[in-house]
């Protein structure tokens, strides 16, 4: 009897698999996924070795350490750093130019220095390895926010002795993208570059994006229809409000990015994707809090001034430089997976603040009070003045452009509320023509000070 044939057995399929994930971007992925301890043991070795550099290369450091019997040889943990005094803006000031570099001039290879509005202006130096570091430290933070090698950035940001400008510049070309290099002004030409050169990545102040949108749509360009897709803002404090505001206007991700000149420019903090925060990258500085009045350090999650020590520069060297942001510093792992501290959004500058009635106000909640209000646009200037014994503030708002004339004694009423609603003062609200207040190309005046001098 011949053997019947046994049917061949189907297979059983094997269990779909859940595709793999990338891992998370990181453009210094050893550091940026770095514990606490490791973040410690590099910041102590980098801490004193940098206290030690300013003490012995820089005459008016040694002179404030040894006036506070503070000694680099004290230095044993990170909590001693509380022991150095403050470096101070009139500190560079007085010591104009190049009174406060750790190196020879000859060694430093590029200087930005402020406006000097107030007064002298405050220089900044860096090496070679500093504007190395920079690039570097900017790179990172691009990627952080969501740019990527190859995107097409379009740097807004002025270029000259501002930070701004050549930070952003240098750490998108770190990184590996294409840089526009269109600096501030010529608002339609702008338009123009975003649109045929197809940009991925806006770097501006968050004023003049605002601006930019605002012209975009006066033309008739949507840019929200092509590849842009995220926007680097910062140089100035912004208000949740007027990231939904260029969210919505320039159909973006808006990020914030923090930095300043005394400690480096651009790319000190940034928003992650997450954006639970600003990471402070804290393998290059070391981040404090402090009660503006007292200098004493604050804890973990208090809101004061934020002050900065400089971990890796070499030109110029800053020990708790204080930087009159108020802030507040959370601690604990991202959603991102990075462990470096997040400074929370900017409320304003210590020196920014004005006292209405009492009543402790930053611009930054009166921008936070506008973007509520229907009708109203983020466009406004603040004018100060003294009436008798009393300081009163005035609201120049420039209404939405499709609200109507017969409109906006209602639109000031509603504003006038919410601002005593939100902020806890009384304003003047003055509607003013939509395009009648200046507009910025750079860092937005948003404050005329009419008081009388002296």
């Amino acid at each position: 009897m011949t053997a019947r044939a046994r049917p061949t057995p189907t297979p059983t399929p094997a269990p779909a698999r859940a595709p793999r994930q990338a891992p998370p971007f990181r453009f210094d992925p050893a550091i940026e996924s770095a514990s606490r301890d490791e973040l410690a043991v590099l910041q102590l070795r980098r801490l004193r070795a940098t206290v030690r550099r300013a003490y012995e290369n820089v005459p008016a450091a040694r002179a404030k350490f040894d006036a506070a019997g503070a000694n680099p040889a004290d230095l044993r943990a990170l909590a001693d750093l509380a022991q150095f005094p403050f470096t101070v803006k009139d500190d560079l000031r007085a010591a104009y130019p190049f009174g406060l570099f750790a190196v020879p001039r000859e060694q430093v290879n590029r200087v930005h220095a402020s406006s000097g509005t107030t007064g002298r202006p405050t220089v900044v130096g860096y090496t070679a390895g500093d504007l190395a570091r920079w690039a570097g430290l900017m790179a990172r933070s691009l990627a952080a926010a969501g740019a990527r090698p190859g995107d097409m950035i379009h740097n807004a940001y002025g270029y000259g002795l501002f930070t701004g400008g050549l930070g952003a510049h240098d750490g998108a070309q770190r990184l590996g993208a294409t840089v526009v290099p269109a600096s501030g002004g010529g608002t339609e030409r702008q338009i123009v570059l975003l649109r045929d050169f197809a940009a991925d990545v806006l770097c501006a102040t968050p004023s003049y994006a605002l601006n930019i949108a605002e012209v975009a749509e006066r033309d008739g360009v949507d840019l929200r229809g092509g590849r842009l897709r995220l926007g680097l803002f910062g140089a100035e404090p912004w208000s949740e409000g007027m990231r939904a505001e260029l969210e919505r206007r320039l159909g973006i991700r808006a990020h914030d990015v923090y930095g300043l000149s005394e400690i480096m420019g651009p790319g000190v903090a940034v928003e992650c994707e997450a954006r639970q925060g600003l990471h402070g990258w804290e393998d290059h500085f070391l981040f404090e809090v402090i009660d503006p009045a007292t200098g004493a350090v604050l804890p973990t999650g208090a809101e004061g001034e934020l002050v900065i020590t400089t971990l890796t520069k070499e030109a110029l060297p800053l020990i708790r430089y204080r930087t009159r942001d108020i802030t507040r510093l959370e601690a604990g792992r991202c959603a991102c997976g990075r462990n470096h501290v997040r400074i929370m959004r900017i409320a304003g500058r210590d020196d920014d603040m004005m006292i209405i009635r009492g009543v402790n106000v930053y611009p930054s909640q009166i921008e936070a009070a506008l973007t509520t209000v229907a009708g109203a646009s983020a466009n406004y200037l603040l004018v100060r003045e003294r009436k008798g014994a009393l300081e009163t503030l005035t609201v120049q708002l420039e209404p939405d452009p499709a609200l109507a004339a017969a409109a906006w004694p209602d639109l000031a009423r509603r504003v006038t509320h919410q601002v005593k609603s939100l902020v806890g003062v009384t304003v003047s609200v003055e509607t003013q023509a939509p395009g009648s207040l200046p507009r910025s190309v750079g860092k937005a005046a948003r404050v005329r000070d009419l008081r009388p001098k002296g």
